[in-house]
């Protein structure tokens, strides 16, 4: 489709987490992984800048969207901590000038005084779901006022009966006809995010509230109606569970993905990286 011609500058910071992750349960990453790595920080220091399609691959042409500059962040985040950790043979200092020089970047740019929220995109009045992982990746922490005031504003103003849309498509160029239900992917993201900036009532509250409208087998779908309740677009539909997933984990004390991406909670497995 349409996307595949598309510059979709997440997925870096996507990949880069999986490495990390890697690299924390087997103490190193595999050589072809190291020179996939390197390849891609490569180009990411070149194309970090350039405006991009965004996660929700959009048709209304590319912007500079602050949840793509995050994870451009996180990629340069997590290679100086594979590079220290693993002690390779590669400079961390470049790659923390570049994260540091990125964070900067969203921070002065994706910000919006008015919105009292990180927007959509640069310069943008629009709130973004997507913007929910700021707290989740550990771009800032999760007691930071402008993560909770970012949590607020999107649990207030940009869901139907308290399920996330992705964004509110009167406002948002997406190339794709007006209206559309509710996402249960970016719900549980807002139910991890509440959870990590100390709303676990509310977190556990809306999680409950998902699980209601699970079918008669306990799958869901991509979306829901927020009329009606019916199940809309892919079903079943594994990234719905996989929010559902790490979401369980969160409010259940396990130390799941939320907290340690988020850096408020390390898990002992993942404090002490070999070399290799």
């Amino acid at each position: 489709n349409a996307a595949s011609e598309q510059f979709q500058l997440d997925v870096y910071g996507e990949v880069f987490d999986l490495f990390l992750v890697l690299a924390a349960r087997g103490g190193r990453l595999a050589h072809p992984a190291i020179g996939v790595a390197r390849a891609i920080m490569d180009n990411l220091a070149e194309r970090w800048k350039e405006p991009d399609d965004g996660i929700w691959e959009v048709r209304g042409g590319r912007q500079h969207f602050t949840h793509s500059k995050v994870m451009a962040w996180v990629a340069a985040n997590r290679w100086v901590k594979i590079i220290e950790s693993m002690g390779l043979d590669e400079d961390p200092a470049r790659w923390r000038e570049l994260a540091d020089t990125i964070h900067a970047d969203v921070c002065a740019k994706g910000w919006n005084d008015e919105v009292g929220a990180f927007t959509q995109s640069y310069g943008s009045d629009v709130l973004d779901a997507s913007i929910l992982q700021l707290p989740l990746v550990g771009f800032l922490p999760p007691d930071d006022p402008r993560v909770i005031s970012t949590v607020e504003a999107v649990a207030e103003r940009l869901t139907v009966d308290g399920f996330v849309l992705r964004y509110r498509t009167e406002h948002t160029d997406d190339g794709l006809p007006a209206g559309e239900g509710v996402f249960l992917l970016t719900t549980f993201w807002l139910i991890e995010a509440l959870a990590v900036i100390g709303q676990r009532d509310r977190a556990v509250e809306l999680f409950e509230r998902v699980l209601h409208h699970t079918n008669d087998v306990g799958l869901l779908a991509e979306e829901l109606d927020p009329a009606t309740g019916a199940h809309l677009g892919n079903t079943p539909q594994a990234f719905s569970h996989l929010g559902l997933i790490i979401s369980a984990m969160t409010l259940s004390g396990h130390e799941g993905p939320a907290y340690r991406r988020s850096g408020l909670r390390e898990h002992p497995r993942d404090a002490g990286l070999s070399g290799g």
